[in-house]
């Protein structure tokens, strides 16, 4: 379908219907399946744009992220919204964060690496809480004995801190400000909210005494 051939206002209420209507965010890919001849790429993310500028200055957005489009409540507004259904917000331990922060900005790495740069021990726990939100995955194997797992973050990591690539990551002494504000409807993999703590225990060897991330390998 080309730019001459569609009715811009009505595919732009088409989008707005399956956007309004979707849990997720859906892709191009996705967006171009309601359309039965389908519309050129390039004309699609113009009306995307075009669509998310008739939405500026109302309470929700029409944003892109890493798993594709999707409306939001505007940031100013989330804290009224979080009066209909108060949460309490998610809570991560500096040791958490620390071992976020190295997976995002140096990854993929081991556990060992981790380890490595923060000159502690890394829990178990604080991998598994990581995996368990979603924000993490076993990517590969590092081609050395014993084959260590590779970590790195993953698309669901992006999407909750509203992010479209790796590139769009903040300075890395702010990471840990923006992770600590992900909203607390945020779904975790499995599914539920984000509503609990996520404080990883941690071994005896890791006091939590360390410089910031920043200081230790920025």
């Amino acid at each position: 379908m080309d730019s001459a051939s569609f009715d811009l206002p009505e595919v732009k209420r088409i989008l707005e219907a399956a956007l309004l209507s979707s849990s997720e965010p859906l892709g191009l890919q996705e967006l171009n399946r309601l359309f039965a001849d389908g519309l050129n790429g390039d004309a699609l993310r113009n009306i995307l744009a075009e669509l998310a500028r008739d939405w500026d200055g109302r309470g929700v957005e029409l944003v892109a992220i890493a798993s594709g489009w999707r409306f939001r409540t505007r940031p100013e507004y989330q804290h009224f919204i979080d009066r209909l259904n108060p949460q309490k917000p998610p809570r991560y331990s500096r040791a958490v964060l620390e071992t976020l922060a190295i997976i995002a900005y140096r990854q993929p790495v081991t556990r060992g690496d981790i380890e490595d740069i923060r000159g502690v021990v890394v829990s178990a726990n604080i991998i598994k809480a990581l995996e368990a939100r979603g924000w993490i995955d076993v990517v590969g194997h590092r081609e050395v004995p014993g084959r260590p797992e590779l970590l790195a973050t993953t698309r669901q990591f992006l999407d909750d801190l509203n992010l479209r690539s790796l590139d769009e990551l903040p300075a890395l002494e702010d990471l840990g400000q923006l992770v600590e504000t992900v909203a607390p409807g945020a779904q975790f993999a499995d599914g539920t909210a984000a509503t609990a703590e996520v404080d990883a225990p941690e071994p005896a060897a890791d006091d939590g005494a360390g410089p910031p991330p920043n200081e230790e390998f920025a």
